[in-house]
């Protein structure tokens, strides 16, 4: 039986670990065994730029935390060594960073994700790390909105030109009368 001291730092990790859960836009669940000391540590520097924590979990703690956000159906996925990639504020960083170094590095491995409380297979993970960021949407969208809008503005632009162009030819035809 574990001592009192270990049960409630083993509390306050669970507890930790749920709040991460339920503020995080998206997850990613990862198995690093085989990675070396260099490429977690290329990992972790390219996921603290993105904006992204990154903590090696113990699978026990992880699920009742999970259980407490309603997401027993990732149960299955802890087993072994297991770490969380996980961003309160951006939804495919965690996804973008982790999907590049899964190709980069052969021993890193996804299991699974959760976006916006929706469990998500590597399938869809890879999906939505191929999503351009978030800059480059709001960008085109933008443009999308301002190109009408440039439109009629170049065709009310034409009809006044117009209309100055007819004026002025009649107050020249008048001035040379």
């Amino acid at each position: 039986m574990p001592s009192e001291k270990i049960l409630q730092h083993k509390k306050e990790v669970v507890q930790q670990l749920t709040e991460n859960i339920k503020s995080a836009k998206s997850i990613v669940f990862a198995d690093y065994r085989g990675l070396t000391v260099e490429q977690d540590t290329e990992l972790r520097n390219e996921l603290r730029k993105a904006g992204v924590e990154y903590k090696v979990v113990k699978n026990t703690l992880t699920k009742l935390a999970a259980k407490e956000n309603g997401l027993d159906e990732l149960d299955p996925y802890f087993n072994g060594p297991t770490s969380m990639a996980f961003s309160d504020s951006d939804v495919v960083a965690p996804a973008k960073v982790l999907v590049e170094y899964a190709k980069k590095f052969e021993n890193l491995e996804l299991k699974v994700g959760v976006v916006e409380g929706k469990v998500c297979d590597v399938k869809a993970l890879e999906a939505i790390a191929a999503l351009p960021p978030k800059e480059e949407l709001l960008a085109k969208a933008l443009g999308s909105l301002k190109s009408p809008i440039a439109g009629l503005v170049n065709v009310l632009n034409g009809n006044i030109r117009g209309l100055v162009i007819a004026l002025n030819a009649i107050a020249e035809k008048k001035a040379s009368a």
